[in-house]
C-alpha cells in the first residue's frame, strides 16, 4: 500500500516493465499505469491525472514517448510534471535526446530496484521544492508590486492636492476609464484589442497619468490665469517626465509588470492627439497606445466639469459637446461615439465623487 498521496503513472506498451516498476514503487506511491501514449494522454488531458512524476517509454507503437513529452510541454498544466524516460541500456542517443526535449532523467532496463527508487525520490522531492519556491517567489512579487503600486498611488495623490485638486480626481479617473472600456468592449473596433490586454492593470495605472506634475514649479502649476507660452512649453513636458519617473522604477522591476508598462503609455501619451498634432512625440490615429487614448478622453471630461485654479466647472451637457468637438481632431472617433451611451454614467460619476 502507498504510505503517501503522491501519484506515478507508468507508461510502457510493456505489461512485464509496468509490472516490475509497480512491485518497485507501490509501496510508497499510488502507481496508474498506461499502456501506450494515447492513454496517458487521456489519463492527462481528459481525466486530468496530475502525477509526481511519469516513467515514461520511449518505444511505443501507437504514440511514441517523444511525442508524449512534446504535448505535455506544450501545456502549463502538465509542462512542469518530471518526466524520467525508460530507455534501454545501450540506447544513449535516445537518452540524450530525451533530455534536450525536456525529461528531467531516464532509467534503464533491466531495471535496478536501488536506481529507481532514487531518481523518482529525488525528482519527486525536487520538483515539489522547486514549486514551492515558485509559490514563494510569487507571494513576494505580489508584496513588492502592491508595495510599489500604493506608493505610486500615494505619489500621484500628493500631485493632485499640490495642484489644488483632490484625491477625487483620480478616483473619478479611475471610474471614467472602467466605465469606458466596459463600453468599448462591446465595439468591434475595440474589442478584439482589448481582450489582448490586461484590463485591471490598465485600468489602475489611469491615476499615474499626471505624475510628471512633480517636476512642474508651483508658479507655473498653480497660476490662475493663462499660461505664457514659455510656461506653456514647461507644462507640456509633464507627459515625459512622468514617463522617465516609471521608466526609472520599471528599470529594477522584471520586464513583464503590465501596471508599469500601462503606466508609461499612460503618462506619456495621454496629451498626444488623434490628428497628430499632441505631444510630447505627435503620435497620430492608432500609433496612440489604447490606454492613452481613453485617458485622453476622460481626463478632458473630469478637467471641463471640474473646478480648477484658473477656471469655472463647465457643465456636464457642455463637456461632452466639446469632447464632441474634438472628435476625429484631438480625440479616438470611435471612442467619442460611444459618450452618448456613457452619458448617464459619466454624469453619475462626476456628481457622486465631487471635490
Amino acid at each position: 500500500m502507498s504510505t503517501n498521496g503522491d501519484i506515478i503513472l507508468v507508461v510502457d506498451d510493456m505489461e512485464i516493465n509496468r509490472m516490475i516498476l509497480c512491485d518497485m514503487l507501490q509501496d510508497d506511491y499510488q502507481i496508474v499505469e498506461a499502456t501506450g501514449g494515447g492513454e496517458a494522454l487521456r489519463l492527462l488531458f481528459e481525466e486530468n491525472l496530475r502525477p509526481a512524476v511519469v516513467l515514461l517509454d520511449i518505444m511505443m507503437p501507437d504514440i511514441d514517448g517523444f511525442q508524449v513529452l512534446e504535448q505535455l510541454s506544450l501545456h502549463e498544466e502538465t509542462n512542469k510534471i518530471p518526466i524520467l524516460f525508460i530507455t534501454a541500456a545501450d540506447t544513449s542517443e535516445d537518452e540524450s535526446r530525451g533530455l534536450k526535449a525536456g525529461a528531467v532523467d531516464y532509467i534503464t532496463k533491466p531495471f535496478n530496484l536501488d536506481i529507481v527508487r532514487a531518481r523518482v525520490d529525488n525528482h519527486i522531492s525536487l520538483a515539489r521544492y522547486h514549486n514551492e519556491l515558485e509559490k514563494l517567489v510569487a507571494i513576494k512579487a505580489a508584496e513588492v508590486t502592491k508595495t510599489y503600486e500604493s506608493t505610486l498611488e500615494v505619489l500621484a495623490t500628493i500631485i493632485e492636492y499640490r495642484s489644488l485638486e483632490t484625491g477625487d480626481h483620480i478616483r473619478r479617473t479611475t471610474l471614467l476609464t472602467d466605465a469606458t472600456i466596459e463600453k468599448m468592449l462591446g465595439v468591434d473596433a475595440f474589442r478584439a484589442k482589448l481582450l489582448e490586454e490586461n484590463l485591471n492593470s490598465m485600468i489602475k495605472a489611469s491615476a499615474l497619468h499626471d505624475i510628471g506634475k512633480i517636476g512642474i514649479s508651483d508658479s507655473i502649476l498653480l497660476k490662475p490665469g493663462k499660461l505664457t507660452h514659455e510656461e506653456f512649453e514647461i507644462i507640456k513636458t509633464h507627459p515625459t517626465i512622468g514617463n522617465e519617473i516609471i521608466d526609472s522604477i520599471a528599470s529594477t522591476l522584471p520586464d513583464n509588470d503590465l501596471y508599469l508598462k500601462y503606466a508609461q503609455d499612460i503618462c506619456h501619451y495621454h496629451h498626444e492627439r488623434w490628428d497628430g498634432n499632441g505631444y510630447p512625440r505627435g503620435l497620430k490615429g492608432e500609433e496612440i497606445p489604447i490606454a492613452a487614448r481613453t485617458i485622453s478622453v476622460v481626463d478632458v471630461y473630469d478637467a471641463l466639469v471640474s473646478p480648477r485654479c484658473y477656471k469655472s466647472a463647465y457643465s456636464h451637457e457642455e463637456s461632452l459637446r466639446i469632447i464632441m468637438e474634438g472628435s476625429g481632431t484631438q480625440f479616438d472617433p470611435n471612442i467619442c461615439d460611444l459618450l452618448p451611451s456613457l452619458s448617464e454614467k459619466f454624469r453619475n460619476i462626476a456628481e457622486n465623487h465631487r471635490d
